[in-house]
């Protein structure tokens, strides 16, 4: 391996070549399985609602299929939209997976809804959803209950989520930033800084202070950080950068204009990119500059460079694609390149 430094993957469960949604949860198994013989570390699963390019709304479901058929791979959520859902609910979820695959699952949780505001009333319904306020509560009562202690005189006191396993599956806080940094460090989980969402400079401080903040909570003993960024490697700089035109293009259209289109091919992009207004050829330059693309060999030294300036010694790639072969050929190369245990691949090559 590239000295300590691990990778995992992050599959926001695409919807490749324009085929429907059910074949793309096929297509993350395939890779999934794929990436547990090229030696990544770990497979995390999105989750979006109601978003057409995407079909992983169930991540827990996803998981359960994955990691009954990979064989070393950590699996886990990147992550469930605790907003939606019952802290109870994800305990006992999670509790399941961790005691069908002990020692393999991860629980990765953010505050973001993960889709439009219809699909998060519904989720809700016949309720109301909840606020962002509630966010650090529900996640302390989660955590709480994974670990079978609630605190003296909650309101659930006694309450046990089975089937309960000792230890319990590894939280993980997701953000984008350093609004999560503080409560993932005093709960005592591990963090994840999402460099994918949004473009602006993200430095090192947002990590060192949630190492700062860190109090062991039953999970980790010691500070726990990752970061996440969109990874397309190919055989030139043009054509990881000419692949990546479809994820940009969609994030321009659903952060500018609030739509959650189908995946666009990479042709139709280029097209479609002239049509574009000075202010929207800027966003969608500045969107596609955020990603590391290029060659394997420029791939590396880029995610060595974030790694070594946020100071982690894991990094989560994800990879949104129109074609599945685009996707998983930047696996495998990303593999290679990062000197992964790969036995599958060898043996190939042999």
């Amino acid at each position: 391996m590239s000295q300590t430094l691990r990778i995992g993957v992050v599959d926001q469960s695409p919807i490749h070549d324009g085929r429907p949604g059910s074949d793309a949860l096929l297509r993350s198994l395939e890779l999934a399985q794929f990436c547990d013989q090229a030696g990544f570390s770990r497979y995390w699963i999105a989750e979006h609602h109601n978003t057409p390019s995407y079909a992983s709304p169930a991540p827990e479901i996803l998981i359960a299929a994955i990691a009954a058929n990979t064989q070393q791979i950590r699996v886990g959520s990147g992550g469930v939209m605790l907003s939606h859902y019952s802290p109870l609910k994800v305990a006992e979820t999670f509790s399941s997976l961790e005691a069908l695959y002990p020692g393999r699952i991860d629980l990765g949780v953010g505050r973001a809804p993960g889709g439009s505001s219809l699909s998060t009333h519904a989720l809700a319904y016949p309720g109301y959803p909840s606020g962002a306020e509630l966010y650090p509560e529900q996640l302390n009562d989660l955590l709480s209950m994974l670990k079978g202690r609630l605190p003296e005189g909650h309101q659930y006191g006694g309450l046990m989520a089975m089937p309960g396993t000792n230890p319990p599956p590894a939280p993980w806080v997701l953000g984008s930033g350093s609004g999560s940094t503080e409560l993932a460090g005093a709960l005592g989980a591990g963090f994840v800084l999402a460099l994918f969402i949004g473009t602006d400079h993200r430095g090192p401080d947002i990590i060192q202070h949630y190492r700062k903040c860190f109090r062991s909570g039953g999970f980790s003993h010691r500070p726990e950080a990752m970061i996440a960024s969109a990874v397309i490697c190919a055989d030139s700089e043009e054509e990881a950068r000419f692949i990546a035109g479809t994820h940009t293009y969609w994030k321009l259209q659903s952060v500018l204009k609030g739509n959650r289109e189908s995946l666009r091919s990479p042709e139709q992009v280029a097209d479609l990119y002239q049509k574009l207004s000075p202010s929207e050829q800027s966003y969608f330059d500045q969107t596609r500059n955020s990603m590391i693309l290029g060659t394997p060999e420029q791939c590396r030294e880029r995610i060595e460079q974030l790694a070594g300036y946020h100071g982690v010694e894991e990094v989560l790639a994800i990879n949104v694609t129109y074609r599945f072969q685009d996707r998983i050929t930047s696996y495998r190369k990303l593999a290679r390149i990062m000197e992964l245990e790969q036995p599958a691949l060898n043996a190939k090559a042999s």
